[in-house]
């Protein structure tokens, strides 16, 4: 499908693709609140920082595979692949529930986030016009973010009414729906090639996109803040006295869907670096008020911030790469910018647990140290990036 056919990205192919990514990633966000008690229940509380640094590691691993196979096989085949994985481990957790079990089951979860979002991105990339990239990242990112709020905010009350197993079991329920969807959908890869076993071969060069080295470095940055959000929430959550360990991320999520179209509409018009800027430094003040202002009312004022800054953040990332990249290897620009992603929520996810060691007093220094990332990126596109896209 050529780019300078669409005149509307609008059509069913583009909300098919939104409702997908949705319920995608509604699934697997749906378990994140309750995972930290749920391994300690299992006695691996010094464990905890894997929950999402194992995830993100094996997501890293696939995006190699899920680039090279969205530029030969298709887009189609690598998003089912990634969403029928989640549909599966959903229903193994309830049956592997000693430590080593789940961590391993969080291991190959993670493999679908390596191929869904990938597939996703680059299939978008194939039906938006370029004028419109940042407005159709801005789209399909709150639908994403939807999914994201509504996840946890059902996980919860799920874990708490109806119990972790019943959680479990509705996760991969939605990621089947995901899958169902996806079956409506066309191919847009051009000359698509047949599915072998030479293409599992993998060099360095369909690790790296040379041309999208900027976008990733400043998502491997941001990203920390991230693997943070998501590992220590939970328990300051309780440090704070606060009863549902979801609010945070259903207020920076909600928040978040407010601002990404405008955010890449702005993107589309000013540029994309002059929008992660915005980002990064509302990233560091997020986080900032969290390690000096230990009240609720500062709790909920980081996490509007938080959201609005990743609403800024990730779509326009995603824009300046499909900027850079050249068609033919767009699956692998994106896989890039993913394990950059993956990288920096992991070793976001590593380094705040490391930090924090289940001591409440370690707060301040951990969001501190983690903040810094997120003004290194500033900096970073301070001194590197263009005044243009």
């Amino acid at each position: 499908m050529k780019q300078n056919k669409i005149t509307s990205f609008y059509g069913l192919q583009f909300w098919l693709l939104c409702a997908s990514s949705f319920l995608f990633f509604a699934s697997f966000n749906m378990l994140i609140p309750e995972l930290p008690d749920y391994i300690t229940s299992l006695g691996g509380e010094e464990y905890k920082g894997f929950i999402i640094a194992i995830f993100t590691l094996s997501a890293g691993l696939s995006r190699p595979f899920s680039g090279k196979l969205a530029d030969t096989i298709g887009r189609m085949p690598v998003m089912i692949v990634g969403a029928v994985v989640c549909f599966l481990i959903g229903f193994l957790y309830p049956i592997l529930t000693s430590v080593v079990g789940f961590l391993l089951l969080r291991f190959f979860h993670g493999f679908s986030t390596g191929f869904k979002p990938t597939g996703t991105v680059a299939y978008l990339a194939d039906i938006v016009p370029i004028n419109k990239r940042g407005e159709a990242m801005g789209v399909i990112g709150m639908m994403g973010s939807l999914g994201m709020a509504a996840g946890p905010a059902a996980g919860s009350w799920i874990a708490a009414n109806q119990g972790m197993n019943i959680m479990f079991y509705t996760s991969s329920g939605v990621a089947l729906l995901s899958v169902i969807i996806l079956i409506g959908m066309k191919e847009t890869l051009p000359n698509k090639q047949p599915m072998s076993l030479k293409l599992l071969k993998i060099s360095f060069d369909d690790i790296y996109e040379p041309k999208v080295i900027k976008p990733s470095i400043n998502f491997l940055l941001t990203a920390i803040s991230f693997g943070t959000i998501l590992i220590i929430i939970p328990d300051y959550s309780e440090y704070l006295e606060i009863k549902n360990k979801g609010l945070f991320f259903a207020i920076f999520t909600i928040s978040s869907i407010l601002i990404r179209v405008l955010g890449g509409k702005a993107s589309d018009k000013y540029g994309r670096v002059i929008v992660l800027k915005i980002a990064a430094i509302g990233l560091t003040l997020s986080l900032s008020l969290l390690a000096f202002s230990p009240t609720k009312t500062y709790f909920i004022i980081s996490a509007i911030i938080f959201g609005l800054s990743v609403g800024l953040n990730a779509p326009n990332i995603f824009a300046w790469a499909v900027d850079l990249s050249d068609e033919k290897y767009r699956g692998r620009a994106m896989a890039t910018v993913y394990i950059a992603l993956e990288m920096g929520i992991g070793g976001g996810a590593l380094l705040s647990s490391w930090l924090y060691a289940n001591k409440s007093e370690n707060f301040q220094q951990m969001f501190m140290v983690c903040s810094a990332f997120s003004f290194a990126a500033f900096i970073f596109l301070l001194i590197t990036g263009e005044k243009k896209n």
